[in-house]
């Protein structure tokens, strides 16, 4: 069955308000060692951040002297992110894009990185369509990140409703799991400015062997699991990182 996700709906300028105190600057410094730790990033490397967001992420690595490409499908996010990096002084490229054609560019990045639970929008076959994309976009022995939600620990502390309240306004998430496609399917209804609206999303989630899996029939190897710390996965985590590489024969 096809799966619901209404992307101009969901990634707007009620998702960077009602995010915004989620997405720290510290939370977001943080999560840049955490990559450069877990890749071993050195200046000089090239880096594609899929589904870059307003920059936070690809902005920081540019900011260590990684040569960064963001791709993200919006354009007020891109702008968003152009302009960060402009009055930065950063030299980060932003393309807008789809994850799952990626611009003709084979074989030319160290490293590609995905993060903040951007993997599994789409139906199984074209998730794994991504992953083919990520892995020849990459040189050989070039590597992959992936960072989502531990899908263990979120089904034993799972919600199904979430409310989210900021200088009143309401954000209000109507979850359910469905066990036969692994994913969460969420309706979301935003109530800001005097006005409602009401849509959906749908996100895959992944265990960490099935990911792997995954990612190894795209042709990686070498994949290893992380916390949110970047230290080994376990259970336990709060999100999941999942390493791999292309191998170099």
């Amino acid at each position: 069955m096809p799966y619901v996700f209404e992307f101009d709906q969901v990634f707007d300028e009620d998702y960077l308000f009602f995010y915004g105190p989620l997405l720290t600057p510290e939370r977001s410094d943080q999560e840049a060692e955490v990559i450069a730790k877990i890749l071993g990033l050195a200046p000089g490397v090239r880096i594609l951040d899929v589904a870059c967001g307003h920059g936070r992420i690809a902005s920081r690595l540019a900011r260590r002297g990684c040569r960064v490409v963001g791709l993200d499908r919006s354009s007020l996010f891109l702008n968003l992110a152009r302009r960060e990096a402009q009055a930065q002084g950063l030299a980060v490229h932003y393309v807008q894009g789809d994850m799952r054609l990626l611009p003709t560019m084979t074989g030319i990045f160290d490293a590609g990185i995905n993060w903040f639970t951007s993997f599994g929008y789409f139906e199984d076959s074209e998730n794994r369509q991504v992953l083919r994309e990520l892995f020849r976009v990459l040189k050989p022995g070039g590597r992959v990140i992936i960072e989502t939600m531990n899908r263990d620990r979120l089904l034993k502390e799972f919600l199904p409703f979430l409310v989210t309240e900021r200088e009143g306004h309401l954000m209000v998430d109507h979850n359910r799991y469905d066990p036969s496609s692994g994913r969460i399917e969420t309706e979301r209804i935003v109530i800001r400015e005097g006005r409602m609206r009401r849509f959906r999303f749908s996100v895959r989630l992944f265990t960490f062997p099935e990911l792997r899996d995954w990612l190894e029939e795209a042709g990686f190897r070498e994949v290893q699991g992380f916390d949110e710390r970047g230290e080994p996965y376990a259970l336990t985590a709060r999100r999941m990182i999942v390493m791999a590489v292309r191998p170099t024969m």
